[in-house]
């Protein structure tokens, strides 16, 4: 059998080496080797470099993973969101990542698409990987996985979603408060007649905005609010919903619309403006999104929106993951909810 170099010359590559060749060349045990590559301050000088010149020769490549599960520490944060084609979680993410980077970590984006089913395969595999914690915005309310997780000793974080789970770090905005500005800005110009526009209520952030703008409709004499559900909270859903929406328009008076996200709100505004028979807005309807995405800027009649801090979410959720890897049992879990700001344009004005 030949020896370990030439092995490698004879057409292997660095992930087929393995330690014991390393260790074979340099003329030291495997043990040598496995700490020159994890505690090389505990290995004499000369024999670091012996080994280092052996993993040169051999083109070895360490497997980082395998290190990693052996330390119990990954390098590696999960980011479990709702729609990854929802330019409000790209921002998140954005934020996430920038803060990660700062610690020399990365962060591993998964999408659930609104499926409890496609979460729980996400978080078994994040466990299955050992990844240093979990950031997650759930799909649901039950958090029976998330609690095995981090009895697994992987620190678990809410993203967009409140304390209603007292012992986990969370991050969020106060969508209820966000629901009562954009309802109260609709009655502030004169309409009465509203319709929520979002979708399915078991996701926590569109109930909670619901509730909100019923609470305003309700302090208002004479001021009613409809609930025109949503199976999801995508563009497509948004003109489909804005097709049924023409016709409350025309018949029962629906004279303003909060939708819960701006992906909604786009389509709502194609179907209203495009359809065979255009209703204008803001003139026979007014238009409210929520998250202030960019493009809510830039749609054909730019749409006033509820504005999330978007990217402070994501370096929040991160920050706060780092704090739960070291709190004390006894600490409790920190919950950080900011304000949500309304920023008005030509869709209500």
């Amino acid at each position: 059998m030949p020896p370990p170099a030439e092995r490698n010359r004879n057409g292997l590559n660095g992930s087929t080496v393995r330690v014991q060749d390393v260790a074979e060349l340099a003329g030291v045990s495997v043990g040598t080797v496995s700490n020159v590559l994890n505690r090389p301050d505990v290995v004499r000088a000369a024999t670091v470099e012996r080994v280092q010149r052996a993993i040169e020769q051999l083109g070895f490549v360490p497997n980082g993973a395998a290190r990693q599960l052996r330390a119990g520490r990954s390098q590696i944060l999960a980011l479990l969101v709702l729609d990854v084609g929802n330019p409000f979680f790209t921002d998140v993410a954005r934020g996430a990542e920038a803060r990660a980077a700062g610690e020399g970590l990365v962060v591993l984006l998964a999408n659930s698409d609104g499926s409890e089913v496609r979460e729980a395969n996400h978080v078994d595999l994040f466990e299955r990987q050992r990844v240093r914690g979990v950031m997650i915005t759930p799909v649901a309310g039950d958090y029976s996985r998330l609690e095995q997780l981090r009895k697994r000793g992987i620190p678990v974080v809410l993203v967009d979603r409140g304390a209603d789970i007292a012992n986990f770090a969370s991050v969020s905005v106060d969508d209820v408060a966000g629901g009562s500005l954009a309802a109260r800005h609709l009655l502030e110009i004169g309409r009465r007649r509203l319709a929520f526009v979002g979708g399915p209520l078991r996701i926590g952030q569109v109930a909670d905005r619901f509730q909100g703008a019923s609470a305003a409709v309700v302090e208002h004499g004479g001021a009613t609010i409809q609930m025109f559900a949503t199976s999801e909270m995508s563009l497509d859903e948004g003109r489909r919903a804005g097709e049924t929406l023409r016709s409350a328009v025309r018949e029962h008076g629906i004279d303003g619309i909060i939708a819960a996200n701006d992906l909604l709100a786009i389509g709502i505004e194609r179907a209203l403006l495009f359809g065979s028979d255009p209703i204008p807005v803001p003139d026979d309807v007014a238009l409210v999104g929520y998250d202030d995405i960019s493009f809510a800027a830039s749609a054909v009649v730019p749409i006033s929106s509820v504005r999330q801090p978007r990217e402070l979410i994501g370096a929040t959720a991160v920050e706060l993951l780092l704090e739960e890897a070291e709190r004390q049992a006894d600490v409790k879990p920190r919950h950080v909810v900011f304000e949500p700001e309304l920023i008005v344009r030509a869709s209500t004005t």
